[in-house]
């Protein structure tokens, strides 16, 4: 995929990322490429664009995640787990409802 191709489906991504937590009463700031996402027990998860691999990184207590966009989903290489199905997972462990 070309930059053009994967900056606008990264950006989608991060759209729908952040109006979810917004739905949900998650706090939720976006910087450039970046969202970070914080709980009320001060748990965060940070979401960023990585350009150069052109991936989605997610950045959890529980581990770091690698999204690239394949077959129509942001997939993962190392566990094929799908991007809003490892932030549904990661909301749960913080009593959260991801809703994308």
């Amino acid at each position: 995929m070309n930059e053009n191709e994967f900056n606008s489906l990264a950006d989608m991504a991060l759209t729908r990322i952040e109006t979810a937590c917004d739905n949900a009463g998650v706090d939720v700031n976006r910087s450039g490429n970046v969202l970070e996402i914080e709980f009320d027990n001060g748990t965060k998860i940070i979401v960023n664009r990585h350009d150069i691999n052109q991936e989605i990184w997610v950045a959890a207590p529980s581990g770091g995640f690698h999204y690239a966009y394949l077959n129509g989903a942001w997939t993962s290489h190392r566990d094929d787990s799908e991007l809003y199905a490892k932030l549904a997972e990661l909301f749960t462990e913080q009593n959260e409802t991801f809703q994308p």
